[in-house]
């Protein structure tokens, strides 16, 4: 059975990175044999300027009805006045699928070492992931109170809540190194005592798997002293937003980093995590990688096609070692000219 995938391009660099990774998609399909149907909807800023809303209803229909979806970027200053921003869109369509863990591998390879601000030493070998839980916790909880004597917000956690990010950690760390790394703040928080009581119990399910604790502040000093110790960080939802933003540096560039979220029951959305860049639209110069690890997510986390992600991943790194990098990494490789690249070594190296 075909795998249905929705391509949201959007605004700025997103169609020419989505193009680019889709190209590599194909190459990748045909390879392996692979039986995928790739359709795309405006979104963001192009669904205003087709449709008037950032989610046109088709878009979000076919969504809802994909087995994954791939998204690009959106956004820019074309529609800052506009009635309804193309951010508004990205929101919707997240409540709509109910998407509730976001994924973030942080990965750095060789040919990229000298691009982090970390001590080579520290750094090399660096591969772990970061997964947060996208809707509790503080930012979500009642009662709320600002006002001019005081400020309230309330930080709440159910334990099936819990139970489900803690399982996604677990899958994700089945197909890994099989270690999982729980940071919470147990020590004083009555949610993270929760937090680590459910964890162990969901630990029990999965004997293959190793769990370990961490509280947030010595996680934070960790990942910059030894961010190789980790394979697999599971978190609450301001944590994440924290330690994931800190956890980007890393790499050196915005343009490596992919993105997952994913609901329960229905399609996950796969992203880069930086913008639409729009100074830089339509003049080759953007960065694709990031796009190209989205995809690499999605063959793994929502189609288990492991091998096929693997070989992209291989086929990136020998593209960079050989010194093609875009403008962001310090090269002059044009967007195109990466894929190109990319797509090459994929057809003509055996792995």
């Amino acid at each position: 059975m075909k795998k249905k995938i929705v391509a949201l391009p959007g605004d700025g660099i997103g169609p020419e990175i989505m193009v680019g990774g889709l190209q590599i998609l194909a190459t990748i399909a045909a390879k392996f044999s692979l039986s995928l149907e790739v359709t795309s909807y405006p979104f963001g800023g192009a669904g205003i300027d087709k449709e008037n809303t950032p989610l046109p209803i088709q878009t979000l229909q076919a969504c809802q009805a994909a087995d994954a979806i791939l998204l690009g970027a959106i956004g820019g200053p074309k529609w800052n006045e506009a009635k309804e921003r193309p951010e508004q869109g990205l929101l919707a369509l997240r409540k709509a699928l109910q998407l509730y863990a976001n994924i973030r591998p942080i990965t750095v390879t060789d040919a990229l070492i000298d691009q982090s601000p970390l001590k080579k030493e520290r750094v090399q070998g660096t591969d772990f992931v970061v997964v947060r839980e996208l809707t509790g916790g503080i930012y979500f909880g009642t009662p709320r109170e600002l006002n001019e004597e005081q400020a309230v917000d309330t930080c709440t956690y159910k334990k099936e809540e819990i139970q489900r990010i803690i399982r996604k950690a677990f899958k994700i760390a089945q197909t890994r190194r099989k270690k999982v790394t729980s940071v919470d703040k147990a020590n004083v928080l009555a949610t993270s005592k929760l937090w680590r009581k459910v964890a162990e119990e969901v630990a029990t399910e999965f004997p293959d798997v190793t769990l370990e604790h961490q509280l947030v502040d010595s996680a934070a000093m960790l990942l910059i002293q030894q961010p190789r110790k980790f394979d697999v960080i599971v978190t609450e939802n301001l944590f994440g937003d924290i330690l994931s933003d800190e956890a980007s540096v890393i790499p050196g560039s915005l343009g490596m980093l992919p993105s997952a979220s994913h609901s329960e029951q229905g399609p996950s959305l796969y992203e880069p995590i930086h913008g639409s860049a729009p100074d830089i639209a339509g003049k080759n110069q953007a960065n694709p990688m990031s796009m190209i690890l989205s995809i690499v997510l999605m063959l793994r986390q929502s189609f288990g096609w492991n091998e096929a992600a693997k070989q992209i991943e291989t086929a990136c790194d020998r593209v960079m070692a050989q010194g093609m990098l875009t403008a962001d990494l310090g090269g002059s490789t044009g967007t195109k000219e990466f894929v190109a690249a990319v797509i090459k070594a994929l057809e003509e190296e055996e792995y």
